[in-house]
């Protein structure tokens, strides 16, 4: 594995650790539902686990899935056209900035790009409603599947960054550090939700993060690495 490849899934697993203040409210209601959905009992901690497990476990398939599925369609587009790379990195950073000014609310533009998954979503939001009540891991973990492909701009950001990957493979990768990444919101939303619904409206802290997110996709773009490259 290269310096690069390593950089690149490095990136992707701190954009989902940076945004997972998103996830907490694009997702961490159902996540949190789970909790609730288990009776209290001597096993209630572990039937808790495994469903939550299981949910978080759908999602990250899901958007290693849909890595894999940008990667059939882009790498071999950015091998032929390498002058396609530039672009596709610069708007990974566009959606990236775009990320972390709605994640600090300053500004909403991303919601035009989250409607791009509108169609799809249409079609699969009603399958989501068969399996619940969640009762089972097995029904946790199709929840999470079809979960995977909500709208969400920071999913959005992230598969930018898997259309730059030389293969399929590490597209796909890319992804699944993006989802480790989201993981430590998205399980403590499930075992402690109302601890962590004080941060998730916290303005300064969603600022924050925000500001990091921006940084982070002016880090990406591609006339900032020139610009470095130049002090260097």
């Amino acid at each position: 594995m290269t310096g690069e490849l390593l950089l690149d899934y490095s990136s992707a697993f701190m954009i989902g650790l940076l945004g997972g203040v998103h996830c907490l409210g694009m997702c961490g209601g159902i996540s949190a539902s789970l909790s609730m959905a288990v009776p209290v009992g001597a096993s209630f901690r572990l039937r808790q686990s495994f469903l939550i497990v299981g949910f978080n476990l759908g999602r990250i398939a899901s958007y290693t899935l849909l890595g894999a599925l940008l990667g059939l369609l882009t790498t071999q587009a950015v091998a032929a056209w390498t002058a396609l790379a530039p672009v596709l990195r610069t708007l990974a950073g566009l959606l990236l900035i775009l990320m972390g000014l709605s994640l600090g609310q300053f500004w909403q533009g991303i919601q035009v790009v989250e409607r791009i998954g509108a169609p799809v979503w249409r079609h699969l939001a009603p399958l989501t409603r068969r399996f619940t009540p969640v009762q089972r891991p097995s029904q946790a973990l199709t929840l999470g599947l079809l979960w995977g492909w909500l709208p969400c701009g920071l999913v959005y950001s992230t598969l930018g960054w898997a259309a730059l990957q030389p293969s399929v493979s590490s597209a796909a990768l890319t992804m699944f550090s993006f989802g480790l990444g989201t993981l430590p919101a998205m399980l403590a939303t499930g075992f402690a939700a109302s601890r962590l619904q004080h941060w998730r409206q916290h303005r300064g802290f969603r600022q924050l993060v925000g500001v990091c997110l921006v940084i982070f996709g002016v880090w990406t773009l591609p006339i900032t690495t020139q610009w470095l490259a130049r002090l260097g």
